[in-house]
């Protein structure tokens, strides 16, 4: 089992500041390869979506089915207790009753209850070309505000192009982009739908979407962990 060690203070901080917290150098470049050589092995996954078929982007993605490989179920039962105290005070910083669970098994048990039981962690492939339009991850009724994405390919040596975007509109205002490029092995931990603001009145609720710029050159991979369950 993988142990990452993070610095919960500078995650809480940074994405009550900005809605997203860049940490580098999560994964090496051998499991970077081996989460890349996961993408052929077909008995992994229960769905594959060709982008341009949906008018989603250019690209491809596969979710994992359940069990999860054991690098990813690693990752993401460490990560959630991590998050879970941002959720929280963002939830009761915009006056919405839910509050999430201490688990990641207790927040699953909320989405098998709602009708979600399909696995969303998944691994995303560009080429020349490729691109995500800026979408949003919700995938039910019960979702979880915060997600994260590791980089599994070296811009400028793997790839070319292909950033990372996140769009945030705030209310009675034009939206803001930020455009990224983290490191092979790096890992984005940015917010699902929204996030609170602060105000002369108190806090508003900013909508956040996310994307991927066009891809020049070469092939760009990425691991995406979302925790909780989907519809289908």
């Amino acid at each position: 089992m993988k142990k990452i060690s993070l610095d919960a203070q500078y995650i809480t901080e940074s994405l009550h500041q900005q809605g997203y917290v860049l940490c580098p150098a999560i994964l090496d470049a051998e499991e970077c390869a081996h989460i890349r050589q996961l993408y052929v092995q077909p008995d992994l996954y229960r769905k594959t979506v060709l982008m341009e078929r949906h008018r989603f982007g250019l690209g491809e993605y596969k979710y994992f089915t359940y069990p999860l490989p054991s690098l990813l179920q690693s990752l993401r039962e460490q990560l959630y207790p991590l998050l879970v105290p941002v959720a929280n005070l963002w939830m009761q910083a915009l006056n919405i009753e839910r509050r999430f669970p201490a688990t990641h098994e207790e927040l699953l048990a909320e989405c098998r209850a709602a009708g979600q039981q399909k696995a969303t962690p998944l691994i995303l492939k560009y080429g020349p070309g490729g691109y995500n339009t800026l979408h949003q991850d919700l995938y039910g009724e019960c979702y979880f505000p915060l997600q994260a994405v590791f980089f599994l390919s070296e811009s400028g040596k793997d790839h070319s192009g292909g950033e990372f975007v996140l769009t945030e509109q705030q209310p009675r205002a034009q939206s803001r982009a930020r455009v990224l490029q983290p490191a092979k092995g790096d890992m984005l931990i940015f917010t699902t739908a929204f996030r609170p603001l602060k105000g002369s009145r108190g806090y508003y609720r900013a909508a956040v979407k996310h994307g991927v710029s066009t891809v020049h050159s070469g092939e760009r991979y990425t691991l995406g962990l979302i925790f909780h369950d989907a519809v289908s």
